[in-house]
């Protein structure tokens, strides 16, 4: 559910007034805020903001395009690390196909003699 029009949209005061100082300083210092259900405003374009989320501060630079999002939007709680079981067997089959095959030494004979590998047959099939 949205917030209502005729309330306009929510954002921190203690954020307004630190974009104010900010605006009157001339600084480029990054606010730091815990407030991620803050709304952007136009008045915060081209500041940098410092967003925590939960863990560590995410930097982001506001553009025009963020206008009317959340901050809490732009620094993820979640990272994905990837499906590691699937990518990891699918490493080990890629290897083990770009690798040439060894060639296998004969049991008793000299360490520098070693026979090639024999070639698979290849499976008789009905058709």
């Amino acid at each position: 559910m949205s917030r209502s029009v005729w309330k306009g949209p929510f954002v921190d005061p203690s954020l307004i007034k630190k974009v104010e100082q900010q605006k009157t300083k001339g600084t480029s210092v990054p606010i730091k805020t815990w407030s991620r259900k803050s709304t952007i405003i136009p008045e915060f374009i081209g500041t940098s903001f410092l967003i925590h989320n939960g863990k560590k501060f995410i930097p982001i630079k506001i553009s025009e395009e963020m206008v009317g999002h959340k901050l809490g939007e732009f620094s993820p709680t979640r990272s994905f690390s990837g499906h590691t079981p699937a990518d990891k067997k699918a490493a080990q089959t890629a290897e083990s196909d770009a690798a040439p095959a060894k060639a296998v030494a004969a049991p008793g004979a000299a360490p520098g003699t070693a026979k090639p590998s024999a070639p698979a047959k290849p499976k008789e099939g009905s058709k």
